[in-house]
C-alpha cells in the first residue's frame, strides 16, 4: 500500500490536481480544502426535498408507500406494538419479532401485545420479523436512514424477511443534505455518540429485475417493509 510521501502516489495526485486545475500542493492548497471541507456547503437541493412540517410527512409517505412500503400513521408512540400486532396478524405473519435493543423501542409496553414474541439483539438466520427505529426518513425520495451500531445491529435491516421501522414525524427531512447535518450536529455534542460505521438507506423493500425485467421483492432482503408512523406533531402546525 502506497504511504504519504511515496513518489509513485505524490504523482499520481498531482496528475488529478493538474486534470481538475488545482494549484500543486502548497499549504494554500491544503487551507483551503480545509476550509471547503469545514463549511459542509449543501449541494443542489431539488423542490421535492423543500417544505415543512405537514408538507414534507405527506410526501415521504407518498413516496415510501410509491416504493412499495405499506404506512401506518398512529397518534402516540404507545400505539406502536399495537400496530406492529394489526400488521402481523393482517399480514399472517410470524408473531415472533426480534426487536433493535434500542432503549426508546425496547422500552415500549410489548407486554400489552399477548400474541407477540419478543427478543432483542442482532438477526439470527431464522428470524422472520425485525422491528427496529430509524435515525431519520428522507422526504425527497421515502428513503429511512438507519445507523449500526450497538442499539441497532445492520443485520436486522436485511436478514428477517419482514422489516418493521417505527418512526417519530418528527425525523422526517426534506433532503439527504439535512441527514448529514444531523449527523454531524449529534457527533459534535457528544454525550457517547460517534459516526457510525455505515449509514444504511432504504427505500423500500428489497428488489431486483435481473430476472426476464420483472420485478421481484425480497430478492437481497425483507420482502416487505411496513413503516409505522407515529404523528409527534400534531397540534404543532
Amino acid at each position: 500500500m502506497a504511504r504519504r510521501g511515496d513518489p509513485g502516489r505524490e504523482a499520481i495526485f498531482a496528475a488529478i490536481r493538474q486534470s481538475l486545475g488545482r494549484p500543486a500542493h502548497s499549504a494554500e492548497a491544503r487551507r483551503e480544502l480545509d476550509d471547503h471541507i469545514g463549511k459542509h456547503r449543501a449541494n443542489l437541493i431539488p423542490q421535492r426535498g423543500k417544505g415543512d412540517g405537514k408538507e414534507l410527512v405527506d410526501r415521504f409517505r407518498a413516496m415510501a408507500e410509491a416504493a412499495a412500503c405499506t404506512v401506518r400513521t398512529v397518534a402516540a408512540e404507545a400505539e406502536v406494538p399495537g400496530a406492529v400486532a394489526d400488521y402481523l396478524r393482517e399480514n399472517n405473519l410470524s408473531t415472533r419479532i426480534t426487536l433493535a435493543p434500542d432503549s426508546w423501542l425496547s422500552g415500549l409496553d410489548w407486554a400489552s401485545q399477548p400474541m407477540l414474541e419478543t427478543r432483542g439483539g442482532p438477526a439470527r438466520n431464522e428470524d422472520e420479523v425485525a422491528v427496529t427505529p430509524a435515525f431519520a426518513a428522507v422526504a425527497e425520495t421515502g428513503t429511512l436512514v438507519a445507523l449500526s451500531g450497538p442499539d441497532h445491529p445492520t443485520t436486522l435491516n436485511f436478514m428477517p424477511a419482514s422489516h418493521v421501522v417505527a418512526l417519530r414525524a418528527s425525523q422526517v427531512v426534506g433532503a439527504y443534505e439535512e441527514v448529514w447535518q444531523q449527523l454531524r450536529k449529534a457527533t459534535k455534542k457528544g454525550r457517547g455518540f460517534a459516526m457510525p460505521r455505515a449509514v444504511n438507506m432504504i427505500t423500500g423493500p428489497s428488489r431486483t429485475a435481473d430476472i426476464a425485467l420483472t420485478i421481484q421483492l425480497g430478492a437481497h432482503g425483507p420482502r416487505d417493509l411496513h413503516i409505522v408512523l407515529i404523528d409527534d406533531q400534531a397540534g404543532q402546525e
